[in-house]
């Protein structure tokens, strides 16, 4: 099973979205780097950012929680940083990747009816 970081809030910080995760088992997370690509955890309601760290992928869980700063994210075109540990590292790509995923899930049964639900109500895509 791939290790995760929890990411638990989501905050606004001069033209920047911060993402706060609780403490990672992991204390030295230097090396920590983003790879840009983003996957769909239907069953947790999450997406998932991979990080690279060293010879292995660590998994961001980026709950429904915070998909609404998100979308305030993704509609204003901040970046967006993930904190863990004391570190901090911007999620390279993450627009793009979200974006392209909003559109595979809307209307998109495979993704799960209530994922498919949540999406659409938190991202407004009912148009």
């Amino acid at each position: 099973m791939k290790r995760r970081i929890e990411v638990n809030e989501a905050v606004l910080d001069q033209e920047r979205m911060i993402l706060k995760a609780l403490p990672f088992e992991k204390n030295d997370l230097s090396g920590l780097t983003a790879t840009g690509q983003v996957l769909v955890d239907s069953d947790q309601l999450a997406f998932i950012y991979i990080m690279d760290h060293h010879e292995d992928f660590i998994y961001t869980n980026l709950p429904a929680a915070v998909w609404p700063q998100l979308k305030t994210a993704l509609d204003s075109e901040i970046p967006v940083d993930l904190n863990v540990n004391g570190l901090t590292i911007e999620l390279t790509d993450l627009h793009e990747e979200l974006s392209y995923l909003l559109e595979n899930i809307k209307d998109n049964a495979n993704y799960g009816e209530e994922m498919e639900k949540k999406v659409v109500e938190t991202f407004g895509l009912n148009d």
